[in-house]
């Protein structure tokens, strides 16, 4: 395979390196499935709309590196090939490290919390589907040492049976 053909592929594997992070209260990660969560109940007194970092995993500085190298090795002859390919390699590096972190990034919000128990607390959080907003109340969900905020579900009615008045017979089957 030539040096130019190489380019393609390992910018295919970037893209799909640099796509798998996300912060989104609507992502589950593996490791939290099929595991006991503790439910918080809360109320959302502020929202702040944040930047989440994009993650440096050096996949991005690894492509960059290998495309900058075989990019510029084309330049020149014998050992000023050489000399730029290296140096291509090395600004490859540093370009492919910043653009994986800006395509890693993602929208969040700071939510700013108001538990039940009158304690209040901030949670980052990648935008989900639902639109939050200040006095919705929510649920905090903590699976080992992640929080996930979702909108509270529609409470049920009391979980107690009706008592029958008197003279009313019991339900069939008793």
């Amino acid at each position: 395979m030539t040096p130019r053909l190489l380019i393609v592929p390992t910018l295919i594997l970037a893209a799909l390196l640099s796509a798998c992070a996300t912060s989104s209260p609507d992502v589950v990660r593996r490791g939290e499935a099929q595991r006991q969560s503790v439910v918080y109940d809360a109320v959302i007194l502020s929202i702040r709309n944040v930047r989440i970092d994009g993650s440096q995993s050096g996949a991005g500085a690894v492509t960059g590196a290998v495309v900058g190298g075989v990019a510029a090795s084309t330049v020149g002859k014998g050992r000023g090939s050489d000399v730029a390919a290296v140096l291509g390699a090395i600004a490859g590096a540093a370009v492919g490290n910043a653009v994986e972190r800006t395509n890693t990034g993602e929208e969040g919000e700071e939510l700013l919390l108001q538990f039940s128990n009158g304690e209040r607390r901030t949670i980052v959080q990648g935008k989900g589907q639902e639109q939050l907003r200040p006095g919705d109340a929510v649920i905090v969900i903590q699976t080992g040492a992640n929080f996930r905020v979702v909108r509270a579900p529609a409470r049920a009615a009391s979980p107690t049976p009706a008592q029958p008045s008197v003279g009313t017979p019991p339900p069939a089957g008793r």
